[in-house]
C-alpha cells in the first residue's frame, strides 16, 4: 500500500499501480428561467435532480453532456460550460458539472433510465432550495445541489 492507500505495490514486479477514475458528467440543461431536472425510479416521488451519466471511451465531456441529455430527455443541446466538480472514491468516480444551452424544449423521456424528467423554473427551484418548494432536491454536500445553487445565483 502506497499514497495513504491510494496505491499499491505490485509484490511481483514493484510497480505501482492505482485505482481508475471513471468520469461522469452531471448537468442542468437550461432554457432561459428554467432547468431540465430528472429522477430515476429508485429515488423517490417528489425528488428531482440534475442528469447525469458515464463520459463513454474517447468521448470528450462536452459531446457527453450532449449525449446524455439527448439520451435521457430527448433535449437537443449546444453550448456547454463547465462549472464544478466533485469527487467521489467510492465508486471511484469523478463527477464533471455541467450547464448546457437548450436547443430544444420538448422532452422525450427514456424510460428504461428515467421515470421523470422536465422543466422547472428558477422560482420553484429557489423554494426547493430554501425546502418549501413543489419537489426537493439533493442535499448540500451534492454536486446537483452545487449546479442548481449556482444557477440560481448567477439568475438572480
Amino acid at each position: 500500500m502506497v499514497k495513504a492507500g491510494y496505491g499499491r505495490n505490485c509484490a511481483g514486479c514493484g510497480h505501482e499501480h492505482f485505482p481508475r477514475t471513471d468520469p461522469v458528467v452531471i448537468m442542468l440543461a437550461v432554457d432561459g428561467d428554467r432547468v431540465l431536472l430528472g429522477r430515476q425510479s429508485r429515488f423517490p416521488q417528489g425528488f428531482l435532480s440534475a442528469l447525469a451519466g458515464f463520459v463513454e471511451a474517447g468521448e470528450c465531456f462536452e459531446d457527453a453532456v450532449r449525449r446524455e441529455i439527448r439520451e435521457e430527455a430527448g433535449i437537443l443541446t449546444g453550448r456547454v460550460s463547465y462549472v464544478s466538480s466533485q469527487p467521489w472514491p467510492f465508486p471511484s468516480s469523478l463527477m464533471i458539472g455541467c450547464f448546457a444551452e437548450a436547443l430544444s424544449t420538448e422532452i422525450s423521456i427514456d424510460e428504461e433510465e428515467m421515470e421523470e424528467v422536465r422543466w422547472v423554473t428558477r422560482d420553484d427551484c429557489v423554494a426547493a432550495l430554501a425546502g418549501n418548494g413543489p419537489f426537493t432536491v439533493p442535499p448540500p454536500m451534492a454536486i446537483a445541489r452545487t449546479l442548481l445553487e449556482t444557477w440560481v445565483a448567477a439568475t438572480a
